[in-house]
């Protein structure tokens, strides 16, 4: 468990068990998410890398023929390995986005679910009083918000 939920006043063990959880999955979602943009910018970094090499080699000198220039560009080693990678890539970048909305929907519920239940986590006038303390500690510390169910 992180120290600073450990810390916690005012918050029973179940309910810092929760918010690890919420944590945890904010941190699987953001490592995803990371990822996913620097799949695009990689993808796209090398699709411009590409165009770049295709216009300077083929198309200034096979201009004249689209068939010669296929051939020229399914003979060259280079061009048929940027399209693989540029191909592995927009593959990546599909798969990752698919997991970045499946870990974001993941937050998302157990985030909503710490909202709905606050009045059960926060049982005792006095912890109910200063439960703001720990939506504050989890807005600074970790960015989640767990004031309002819309994000």
């Amino acid at each position: 468990m992180d120290t600073p939920i450990q810390h916690l006043e005012y918050t029973d063990q179940a309910t810092k068990q929760m918010l690890e959880n919420v944590r945890k999955r904010k941190k699987k979602f953001d490592d995803v998410k990371k990822w996913h943009y620097i799949s695009i910018y990689g993808t796209l970094f090398l699709a411009f890398i590409f165009s770049l090499y295709f216009y300077i080699i083929f198309v200034k000198q096979y201009s004249y023929n689209f068939i010669t220039m296929l051939s020229a560009i399914l003979n060259d080693s280079v061009a048929v390995y940027f399209l693989a990678f540029i191909i592995v890539g927009f593959g990546a970048m599909n798969l990752l986005k698919q997991q970045k909305e499946k870990k974001e929907k993941e937050y998302q519920e157990l985030r909503c679910e710490i909202v709905d239940r606050s009045k059960d986590l926060w049982k005792k006038e006095e912890e109910w009083k200063n439960r703001h303390v720990v939506f504050e500690i989890m807005k600074k510390q970790y960015d989640i918000n767990l004031y309002h169910e819309k994000k």
